[in-house]
């Protein structure tokens, strides 16, 4: 009934197969992947016409992870997977970003492409699997795909890489890296160090893009048995178009692009476009569309050809020069920290808000539930850009926002120093490239103006490249349209020394070692000038937190008071809430946080704690309230909500006939500790005098 092709090849220590044939068969292309016991099914299907009214390529990569691959059952009400995780989306990216230069540029067929965790063993992590199911499945389904692709993780433990770890592995590891390609060049890279040497980074990149070579050959191998039938791809002749505009509009838009200024450039080549668009109004053979196309091409060729022959970029900069930076702290005063940080025409706003443990993130994931304290939110309004559009979260803020959180995340300090959970959101309110790499700029000054003791100032920077044949030129700091007709967009964010994050996505088929040297030369020179810059405005971290800054102190008490603390049903630690106006948590090994709007608040809250938790000394005199009265002594409250009993013989230093002859209800007296009877205390008045 099935006819299945299936390649198996081991990779550090583990099998790695390929299957197709069984399942999804109405597919254009299916791939079962298996690692350990991880599987993914990927599956592509690709429209057989394509719509007249799309002008880019439709390409649509949804990677799931279905709950029963881990044998678990989603939470929420409908118990169904939901809308896609921050994390799928992230890996959703990852597979895209690979995958979608690979096709040519004339290929406008709507593509969806579905990776799906079927099973999951908690070690062979998804996400490298997923690229490569992603990549076979585009291999054997005959579409104009110019791959096939590989990917690899990196981790680096006691000065050794190591090849696709286990989570384990990646525990102790100072670096995650991801890197992705094919057999002769490098297309993405996603890294998360802890400061690691540019060096390092580099020869990491080497290591991972021989590690995954292997599983290419593997790919071609099953391709070359089961690949379908070749799709037609029509390359429509628009030499007629090229022509025409280049006559008309080259001295046009060479003049725009010698315009520095952001808008007015807009401006120019938005009237451009309209007139090349009239100037096939009445050929039918030519659509806009068409049009649009070649005025791109055009454009492309003007300014690539500028920076390759004359080294001379749009606003005039250099190859190596950042833009003019200037920064801001403290600019809102109700918050806890606060930066303003601007680079030529890239803007962003970035605030810090300090919380306790109860607003730590939860998340939910095939590996189960775990907390996050740090988490960092961008945001990318159209206004930022001059336009009007959505107002939302997408793919896009989600991939920028976790890039600036790798970046910084290994530079805050532990939860054992400071106890805090951190919420930065960056509010992009300018762009002209690089707002991931300002908002890491921007978060590493506003972690600093809350008095947050970071480990060291954090700063990033966008880089670029034209390339034609052998001749490149690599781009420092680059602007959104060297971004848009350039060939790279290489990030790098860390200390002044060494890497803390890294990204790169190619626009080509791939760049070399050479080039990739070369860039990450240039980002370090740029990176150190603009920590130069971001010290002018803050070089540490404040000494003390702010005035609005919740304050916060952790005290531990014995696992036998946790009850205590906490009460029957929550009733004590809500007293204390009420009383004292702070947030109270208390974990399972008996450590207490306290946090409050103040410090009146605050040491309310802990003196009512430790009078709840304090225990009696022998031979220690306290203050105490006579609470109850009874024939043969009287009880006295005397350590928080701790009574003990003065026997009528140690009320004084004479005979007592009757206990209300001493002492009365609501009598405040001094009382020593002079014993314990099973749990009981035993108190003295007349001992205390």
């Amino acid at each position: 009934m099935f006819k299945v092709f299936k390649k198996e090849i081991e990779l550090n220590g583990k099998k790695l197969s390929l299957e197709t044939g069984k399942i999804a068969r109405q597919a254009d292309g299916a791939i079962i992947a298996k690692c350990g016991e991880t599987v993914i099914l990927a599956t592509v299907v690709g429209a057989k016409k394509v719509n007249p009214d799309m002008d880019y390529f439709p390409l649509s990569v949804n990677y799931q992870e279905k709950y029963y691959a881990g044998g678990k059952i989603p939470g929420g009400y409908f118990k169904r997977e939901a809308r896609p995780t921050e994390s799928e989306q992230l890996i959703s990216r990852l597979i895209d970003r690979p995958i979608r230069p690979l096709f040519p540029d004339e290929f406008k067929n709507e593509v969806q492409l579905l990776p799906t965790v079927i099973s999951y063993d908690k070690d062979s992590q998804p996400d490298i699997l997923a690229i490569i199911a992603s990549s076979a499945a585009l291999a054997i389904s005959g579409m104009p795909f110019m791959g096939p692709v590989g990917a690899s993780r990196v981790g680096f433990v006691d000065g050794k890489y190591i090849l696709n770890p286990s989570k384990a592995e990646l525990e102790n590891s100072s670096l995650d890296l991801v890197v992705a390609g094919t057999k002769d060049a490098v297309l993405m890279v996603e890294s998360e160090t802890k400061g690691l040497t540019e060096e390092v980074m580099l020869d990491a990149v080497k290591f991972g893009h021989e590690g995954f070579v292997p599983v290419i050959k593997m790919i071609e191998e099953l391709a070359k048995e089961c690949r379908k039938p070749e799709w037609i791809v029509e390359k429509k002749d628009l030499s007629e178009v090229k022509k025409k505009l280049e006559s008309e509009f080259t001295k046009d838009l060479t003049k725009a692009f010698a315009t520095r200024d952001k808008q007015d450039r807009s401006n120019q080549i938005s009237e451009i476009n309209d007139k090349a668009k009239k100037l096939f109004e009445e050929n039918e053979n030519y659509s806009d569309f068409d049009v649009n196309d070649e005025l791109k091409n055009l454009e492309k060729s003007i300014v690539r050809t500028d920076i390759l022959k004359n080294k001379k970029r749009i606003d005039g900069r250099g190859l190596s020069d950042v833009r003019a930076i200037e920064c801001e702290v403290g600019i809102l005063p109700r918050t806890h920290g606060s930066a303003l940080f601007t680079r030529g025409e890239t803007q962003a706003i970035v605030t810090t808000t300090l919380g306790t443990s109860d607003d730590e993130q939860r998340l939910e994931s095939l590996d189960g539930q775990h907390r996050e304290r740090f988490m960092l939110h961008y945001n990318f309004p159209p206004f930022s850009v001059g336009e009007t559009g959505r107002i939302g979260t997408g793919r896009r803020e989600v991939g920028h926002g976790k890039l600036a959180w790798r970046a910084i995340n290994s530079s805050l300090p532990s939860k054992e120093s400071f106890p805090y959970t951190f919420r930065i959101v960056s509010d992009i309110t300018e762009s002209n490239g690089s707002s991931s790499m300002a908002t890491v700029c921007g978060t590493s000054l506003a972690l600093m103006d809350a008095g947050v003791p970071i480990k060291e100032p954090v700063a990033g920077i966008a880089m670029g490249l034209i390339k034609e044949g052998d001749n490149f030129s690599v781009l420092s700091d680059i602007l959104g349209d060297e971004d848009h007709l350039g060939d790279m967009d290489f990030k790098v964010a860390g200390t002044k020394d060494g890497i803390t994050s890294l990204q790169m996505d190619i626009k080509i088929t791939g760049i070399t070692f050479e080039i990739m040297e070369q860039a990450l030369k240039q980002a370090k020179d740029g990176r150190i000038h603009i920590l130069g810059e971001m010290n002018k405005a803050l070089d540490k971290s404040r000494d003390g937190l702010g005035k609005h800054t919740p304050k916060m102190e952790k005290i531990t008490v014995d696992k036998k008071d946790i009850a205590t603390v906490i009460g029957k049903g929550g009733a004590t630690i809500r007293e204390i809430v009420e009383k004292s106006g702070a947030k109270v948590d208390v974990n399972d090994e008996g450590v207490v946080t306290v946090a409050a709007p103040d410090e009146e608040s605050r040491n309310i809250a802990l003196q009512i704690i430790k009078d709840l938790t304090a225990k009696a000394e022998m031979n220690k005199i306290y203050n105490g309230k006579v609470i109850k009265i009874m024939e043969f002594g009287a009880f006295v409250n005397f350590l928080g909500k701790q009574d003990g009993l003065v026997h009528i013989s140690e009320l004084a230093n004479k005979r007592v006939a009757k206990v209300t002859d001493v002492v009365k209800e609501g009598d405040a007296v001094k009382v020593k500790v002079i014993g314990f009877d099973r749990g009981k205390v035993k108190l003295s008045i007349k001992a205390a005098v």
